[in-house]
C-alpha cells in the first residue's frame, strides 16, 4: 500500500493529523503534503502503530 493509499484509509489528512496530534492550523496540510512527497522516514519509525513496516511482495519468492 502507497503512502497516499494508507493515508486515506485511515480516514484522510485531517483524521491522520488529529491522530498524530498535529497542531492546527496547519497539522492537515502538513499531512496532505505527505500524499504527494511521502511519509517522512521519522513518523514511520515513531508510530509504527499507523504506519506498519512495508512487506515486500514483489519478486520470485525463494530465489536465491
Amino acid at each position: 500500500m502507497d503512502d497516499k493509499t494508507l493515508i486515506l484509509a485511515l480516514g484522510g489528512p485531517s483524521k491522520v493529523a488529529d491522530m498524530l496530534s498535529f497542531k492546527k492550523p496547519g497539522g492537515a496540510q502538513r499531512v496532505q503534503n505527505w500524499m504527494t512527497r511521502g511519509i517522512p522516514a521519522r513518523q514511520k519509525l515513531d508510530r509504527p502503530d499507523l504506519f506498519p513496516a512495508r512487506q515486500e511482495t514483489d519478486g520470485p519468492q525463494g530465489a536465491a
